[in-house]
C-alpha cells in the first residue's frame, strides 16, 4: 500500500503542475484576498471562526450555540495524531472507545452522528468511526454542542463534528516531522503547500505509520494522502478540487473486549494488556474521498457555492469474539467463535448555496439558503465460525492466553440473511438568516426540510421508509458590550425509526431539541475566549417494545417519552497572559430517563449509569521567556464515577471509580527551522476501563511516550 500512497502523491502533483500550465491568464484581473487560518506552531489555542453552526460566515462570539475547535497548534502541540485523541481533548464530548477499531462519541447524553467535512454534512445513521481517522489533514476540528437541525437535519441533540481540511498556502512552505515512541511507534508525516503561479496553488500531505501496541499482539500499519488544488479561474471564481485515502490496517484487533466481571459478580481486573484477539486476527478499513468545489462571487457581497463529494469506505476482516462469565477461581467458562466481515459503504452528496447580505431598515442582515442531495449505498455480509470456539474447549484464562486458535472455518449464520443491502436517498432544503434588529440585538434563524427515503433488508429486518421532516433553529444575541454578548436559542432534530405499531404503521420519527442559554466574553483584548452556557435537551417518541401486545412471534412497538439531558458547560480558550495558552472546559450533565421508556428500553437507564456527571478537560502551554524556543504543557481530562448494570437479578454492578489521564510535553525549538518535541502521556499510570457503552470493555494504554523532530522549510 505504501507504494499506492507515493503514485497518487506524485500522480496528484504532475496533474496539479500540467493543469497550472493552461491558459487561466491573468487579464489584468486583481487576485482574490483570501484570509489562511494557518494554525502554525507558535499559535496559541484561541480559533475566532467557526461554519459549523450557520453557513453565514459569523464569529463564534456571534453565534447563539456552543463551539468548541481544537486548533492545530494544539493537536501539534500534544502529538494529537488521531481523531479520538482529540475529541478527547474537546470539552463536553466522551469518546467511547468499544474495542480497538470501533469508536463511538456522546454529547449532553447522546450519540454523535452528524459529521461534517468542510462544513458538508455526510448523512449517516451510525454514530461509530471504524479505524481510527489520522488529523493529518486537518487545519482544525470543530463541534457544535447540542441539536444541529439547521445544518443537518436527521441526528441527535448530542453535537455535530466538523472536519476543516487544510488549505493551499500562497507562500511554498514545506514540513517533515518523524517520530518515535513507545511500542516501536514509527511515523512519518510531511505536509508541502505553494503556488505554482497567481492561478493555481497546491497542498499535499502524505502519512506513513506502523506501531505495536500495549495490547498483546495488537499492531497498525496506517497510510494517508491527501491532495488539494485551488484554480483562480477569473478574480470572482475558485475551483478547488481534493483526493483523499487513508488506510488502517490492524493486526489482532478487538472484536468485542474483555469480560468485566466474574461468576460472583467482582471485576476480573485483568492485566491492561490483555486482549481476546487471535493471532491470526486482522481489520483493514480504508477511506476514499474526492471533493469538487466551485465558488463564485456576485459583487461585493454575494457569492454561490456548489459542491460535489464521492466518497467510499471499506472493510475487510476476520476476527475472534470471546463471550461469557468466567470463574472466579479458575478464570474458566469463557466461549470463543471467530466471523469473517466485509462492508461497503459508498456516498454521493450534492450541495449548493448562496449567501450575502442585505440591508433593510438601516441594518445589515446576512442570509444563507441552498439544497443538498445526498445518495448513498451499504452493504455487508458477516459470516459466522460457531465451531471453532466450541471445539477450543475451554477458553484458557485470559490472562494466560497467547492468541492460538484454530484458524475458522467459515459459514454462513443465516442464507436468508448474510447480512445487510440497503439504499436511502436524502433530500435537504435549507435557508439561514441573522436579521439585526439593532446595532446590539441580532436574530439568527433557520428552517430545513429533509425528506429520507430507504429501502432494503439489514440482517433479516426491512430498512424501508420515507419520512419528512422540518425543523429549525431560533437564537437571540445580545451584545452588552464590545467584548460581552449574551444568548438563549432552540434547535431542533429528528431521526428516522423504521419499528412499527400493533396496526402495522411505521412509527412516526424521533424528535429531538435543545435549549440553551448563555454568556460569551471576550477578555484580555480578545485574547482570551469564555463560553458559559445552560442546556437542556430532550429526546422523545422513540419506539419502545408494546409489551402488552406483543407476541412471541411477533413484537410490537409504541412511542414513549424518551431522554432528558440538562446541565451546563464552562469553556475557556486563548491566552491567559505570561506565556501561557489554554483550552479549558467543565461539563456536568444530569440524565433523566422516563418510566415508560425505561420499562421498555432494557438499554435506557444504562445511559445515565455510564455517561459521566462530571468532566473536566484541560490544556495548557507556558512559553518559557527566560530559554527562548522553549516550552511546556500539560493535557489533562478528569471524569467522576460511572457504572453499568450487567445483571439485575443478581445485582451484578462494573464500577469505574473517577480517575485523571495526565500528559505532559516539552518543546524546544532548536532554530528557526527545527524543533524538537517530547510528549509523556498518562505519567501517573492510572489503570481504567475505556468505556462502559457495552458490558465488555478494554483498558486505556498505560504510561507511553514519544519524540518528534519537527523540519520546516
Amino acid at each position: 500500500m505504501t507504494s499506492r500512497v507515493f503514485k497518487l502523491s506524485a500522480l496528484f502533483v504532475a496533474t496539479s503542475a500540467i493543469l497550472s500550465g493552461y491558459a487561466f491568464a491573468d487579464d489584468g484581473k486583481k487576485d482574490i484576498e483570501k484570509i489562511q487560518v494557518l494554525g502554525d506552531k507558535h499559535s496559541n489555542y484561541l480559533a475566532v471562526e467557526a461554519e459549523t453552526a450557520t453557513k453565514l460566515g459569523i464569529s463564534i462570539k456571534e453565534t447563539p450555540q456552543s463551539v468548541r475547535v481544537v486548533t492545530r497548534a494544539l493537536m501539534d502541540d500534544f502529538s494529537l495524531d488521531d481523531v479520538n485523541q482529540v475529541l478527547e481533548t474537546t470539552p463536553g464530548v466522551s469518546v467511547e472507545k468499544i474495542e480497538t477499531d470501533r469508536t463511538y462519541y456522546k454529547a449532553r447524553g447522546f450519540d454523535i452522528v452528524n459529521f461534517q467535512v468542510d462544513g458538508l454534512g455526510l448523512p449517516q445513521e451510525r454514530g461509530s468511526l471504524q479505524g481510527t481517522l489520522d488529523t493529518a489533514i486537518y487545519q482544525r476540528i470543530e463541534v457544535v454542542m447540542g441539536a444541529n437541525g439547521m445544518m443537518t437535519g436527521a441526528g441527535n441533540p448530542s453535537a455535530t463534528v466538523n472536519f476543516i481540511r487544510k488549505r493551499p498556502t500562497a507562500d511554498l512552505r514545506a514540513d517533515v516531522s518523524v517520530t518515535a515512541g513507545s511500542w516501536s511507534n514509527k511515523r512519518v508525516e510531511a505536509d508541502v503547500s505553494g503556488s505554482f503561479n497567481d492561478m493555481v496553488s497546491s497542498r499535499a500531505v502524505v502519512v506513513k505509520q506502523k506501531r505495536d501496541s500495549y495490547l498483546d499482539r495488537y499492531a497498525v500499519d496506517r497510510e494517508v494522502f491527501y491532495g488539494i488544488t485551488e484554480f483562480a479561474l477569473t478574480d470572482t471564481t475558485t475551483l478547488t478540487t481534493s483526493l483523499t485515502y487513508q488506510s488502517n490496517d490492524a493486526d489482532s484487533p478487538l472484536w468485542g473486549a474483555l469480560a468485566l466481571f466474574d461468576n460472583k459478580g467482582q471485576p476480573t481486573n485483568y492485566d491492561v494488556s490483555t486482549s481476546t484477539a487471535a493471532d491470526w486476527a486482522y481489520w483493514n478499513n480504508t477511506s476514499k474521498q474526492a471533493f469538487v468545489e466551485l465558488e463564485q462571487y456576485i459583487g461585493d457581497e454575494w457569492s454561490v457555492i456548489a459542491r460535489y463529494a464521492h466518497t467510499q469506505n471499506e472493510q475487510d476482516s476476520n476476527l475472534f469474539y470471546v463471550y461469557g462469565t468466567p470463574d472466579s477461581e479458575t478464570g474458566l467458562g469463557l466461549t470463543g467463535y471467530a466471523s469473517d466481515y466485509q462492508l461497503r459503504d459508498r456516498l454521493n452528496l450534492f450541495d449548493v448555496y448562496a449567501r450575502g447580505s442585505f440591508e433593510l431598515f438601516g441594518q445589515e442582515h446576512l442570509v444563507a439558503f441552498g439544497a443538498s442531495e445526498a445518495d448513498m449505498y451499504y452493504f455487508d455480509r458477516s459470516l459466522y465460525d460457531y465451531q471453532t470456539g466450541n471445539g477450543f474447549p475451554p477458553m484458557p484464562n485470559m490472562n494466560e492466553w497467547d492468541g492460538v486458535a484454530p484458524v475458522p472455518t467459515l459459514v454462513d449464520v443465516n442464507p436468508a440473511a448474510p447480512g445487510s443491502d440497503v439504499h436511502s436517498e436524502q433530500s435537504s432544503q435549507y435557508v439561514s438568516a441573522r436579521f439585526s434588529l439593532t446595532d446590539d440585538l441580532k436574530l439568527l434563524a433557520g428552517l430545513r426540510y429533509t425528506n429520507w427515503k430507504t429501502q432494503g433488508l439489514s440482517y433479516g429486518n426491512d430498512k424501508g421508509r420515507e419520512e419528512s421532516d422540518t425543523t429549525g433553529h431560533v437564537g437571540l444575541m445580545y451584545s452588552v458590550n464590545d467584548d460581552i454578548n449574551v444568548y438563549s436559542s432552540h434547535s431542533e432534530t429528528f431521526a428516522p425509526q423504521t419499528e412499527k405499531d400493533i396496526n402495522g404503521l411505521q412509527l412516526a420519527p424521533i424528535e429531538g431539541d435543545t435549549q440553551e442559554l448563555g454568556v460569551k466574553a471576550e477578555l484580555f483584548d480578545a485574547r482570551l475566549m469564555l463560553n458559559v452556557a445552560l442546556f437542556n435537551a430532550e429526546q422523545v417518541n422513540i419506539a419502545v417494545a408494546d409489551v402488552a401486545n406483543s407476541t412471541p412471534d411477533k413484537t410490537v412497538h409504541k412511542a414513549a417519552p424518551g431522554i432528558q439531558s440538562k446541565g451546563y458547560e464552562i469553556e475557556l480558550s486563548g491566552e491567559l497572559g505570561y506565556g501561557f495558552s489554554a483550552n479549558l472546559g467543565y461539563t456536568n450533565t444530569d440524565i433523566d430517563v422516563s418510566d415508560t421508556f425505561n420499562a421498555g428500553n432494557v438499554e435506557a437507564q444504562l445511559v445515565k449509569d455510564y455517561t459521566p456527571k462530571q468532566v473536566f478537560k484541560l490544556a495548557v502551554k507556558h512559553d518559557v521567556e527566560a530559554i527562548e524556543g522553549l516550552s511546556f504543557g500539560m493535557n489533562m481530562r478528569w471524569q467522576d464515577e460511572i457504572s453499568r448494570i450487567q445483571n439485575a437479578t443478581e445485582n451484578f454492578v462494573t464500577k469505574q471509580d473517577a480517575y485523571a489521564i495526565v500528559n505532559f510535553m516539552a518543546s524546544y525549538d532548536i532554530n528557526d527551522q527545527v524543533n524538537l518535541t517530547f510528549n509523556a502521556n498518562n505519567v501517573f499510570d492510572e489503570k481504567y476501563i475505556n468505556s462502559l457503552y457495552w458490558a465488555q470493555g478494554f483498558y486505556g494504554a498505560p504510561r507511553n511516550y514519544a519524540l518528534t523532530l519537527n523540519w520546516s522549510l
